[in-house]
C-alpha cells in the first residue's frame, strides 16, 4: 500500500527542463543535413582535385615534351588515344614514325572517369573523329608542326581545353571548348 502522502504529492517536470520527440528529431535531421551538404561539397573538392590531377599530367608532358625540345635537337611526340582514353610521351628516334619503341616511351599514362578525352582539333582544322582516334602532336627544337586543342571532359561533362600553340612555347588549359588560333594561310592578305 502506497503511503498517502507520496499520493498527495503530483511529481511535475520543471518547465523548459526538457526536449520533446519532436524537438529531438529536428535537432537529428538539421545536423544530418549539415553532414550530408559538408560531404557533398567535399566529395566535389574530391573530384575536381582528381580531374585537375589527371589534365595536369598531360599538360606537363606537352611542356616537357616542348622544353626537351627546345634544348636539344630531339624530336618529341605526344599521342593521345580518345578510344582507349590515354597519352604517351616518347622521344622519336626512327624514321618510322608510326612504330613506338617501348625505349622511346617517356611517360604513359591513363585516363579514369575523373578527366575523359572528347576530341582533338587541330590548326588546320582536321579533328578526331570516327576514323581518326589517335591523335599525335610532334615537337622539335623550333616548336609544335601543328598546334590544336585537346578538348577534356570532368564528371559532370563540363569541357575543358588544353591549348597547344605553334607560335608558344606555353601550354594553358582553360575552362569551356574555346576556340583556336588558326594559321594564316597563304592566299589571305593583310594591309
Amino acid at each position: 500500500m502506497a503511503c498517502k502522502a507520496c499520493l498527495k504529492t503530483k511529481h511535475k517536470l520543471p518547465k523548459g527542463g526538457g526536449l520533446t520527440l519532436v524537438e529531438t528529431v529536428a535537432s537529428v535531421l538539421i545536423i544530418a543535413l549539415a553532414v550530408i551538404i559538408v560531404q557533398m561539397s567535399l566529395m566535389g573538392r574530391l573530384t575536381k582535385s582528381a580531374f585537375e590531377n589527371e589534365a595536369y599530367k598531360l599538360v606537363s608532358a606537352l611542356q616537357l615534351a616542348t622544353t626537351s625540345a627546345a634544348q636539344s635537337d630531339k624530336r618529341y611526340e605526344i599521342i593521345v588515344d580518345i578510344t582507349e582514353q590515354y597519352f604517351v610521351l616518347r622521344q622519336i628516334t626512327t624514321l618510322d614514325l608510326e612504330e613506338v619503341l617501348d625505349e622511346e616511351i617517356i611517360i604513359e599514362e591513363s585516363f579514369t572517369d575523373n578527366c575523359l578525352i572528347d576530341y582533338v582539333i587541330f590548326d588546320d582544322l582536321i579533328s578526331t573523329d570516327e576514323s581518326h582516334q589517335i591523335a599525335k602532336f610532334r615537337v622539335g627544337h623550333s616548336g609544335f608542326q601543328y598546334g590544336g586543342k585537346i578538348v577534356l571532359l570532368d564528371r559532370n561533362l563540363q569541357s575543358y581545353s588544353i591549348v597547344v600553340s605553334r607560335l608558344s612555347k606555353i601550354i594553358t588549359i582553360q575552362k569551356g571548348d574555346v576556340p583556336i588560333l588558326l594559321p594564316k594561310r597563304d592566299d589571305e592578305i593583310f594591309f
